[in-house]
């Protein structure tokens, strides 16, 4: 599996695309595609990538703004996030007005996700994990054969999602990153929702807030 990160929106959120090159060429998905589209599908044409669907993480207007459009504009189906996350994606106008972003619609996925789902496109299948706490509903997906993890806003390089939003929980969090994210492996790559790239070794090695130091101190 290959992938582009493409910071979008004044919040500079990672989405990502990710493809894999087969016999009749390079099939992919997007993921998190929450504004700036014509930057993503410019990416997308120039390297030949035929999208088959969009895989959301949570239902924060930064990471979802731009779903409704995209899977208008190219027919594609909507995989994630967890049901959980319904308010969120309800109130997706409202939050655009008050952030000062572009008009943004709410949608339905095509399929609502929940731990230990599978989503596939191409010949790839990615694992999906249900990771409350800074939203209800948040997941992750897991490519195995890459050890590769998007966890969107659970965990970032040196620091961890917000839990001061509207049924965000601190302990929850706490519990997605130690009981979900570190049984992947330390030498799992993530790309989270904002920032560079990191590796679970290095946030438990490092991170101040979920380091195996500070954890054993709590």
């Amino acid at each position: 599996m290959r992938y582009q990160i493409i910071p979008v929106t004044p919040f500079q959120q990672n989405c990502t695309v990710l493809w894999s090159d087969t016999p009749e060429g390079r099939v992919g998905a997007v993921s998190d595609p929450g504004g700036d589209l014509d930057r993503v599908l410019d990416f997308v044409t120039r390297n030949r990538i035929r999208l088959e669907k969009i895989f959301v993480t949570h239902g924060h207007l930064d990471h979802a703004g731009g779903v409704a459009e995209l899977a208008e504009r190219l027919g594609l189906p909507v995989e994630g996030p967890h049901v959980d996350d319904t308010f969120w994606i309800e109130r997706m106008a409202d939050s655009a007005r008050a952030y000062g972003f572009p008009p943004a619609r709410a949608f339905t996925p095509d399929r609502w996700l929940r731990q230990g789902d599978q989503v596939t496109f191409g010949p790839l299948t990615l694992e999906v994990l249900h990771c409350p706490g800074h939203t209800p509903g948040h997941v992750v997906f897991y490519h195995a054969a890459s050890r590769l993890a998007l966890v969107g806003d659970v965990l970032f390089r040196g620091s961890i999602g917000r839990t001061d939003f509207p049924r965000g929980n601190f302990e929850q969090l706490i519990r997605s990153i130690t009981q979900r994210l570190w049984p992947l492996g330390e030498d799992t790559t993530f790309i989270p929702g904002h920032g560079p790239v990191s590796t679970f070794g290095w946030e438990r090695k490092t991170n101040p807030f979920v380091c195996d130091l500070a954890l054993s101190t709590r």
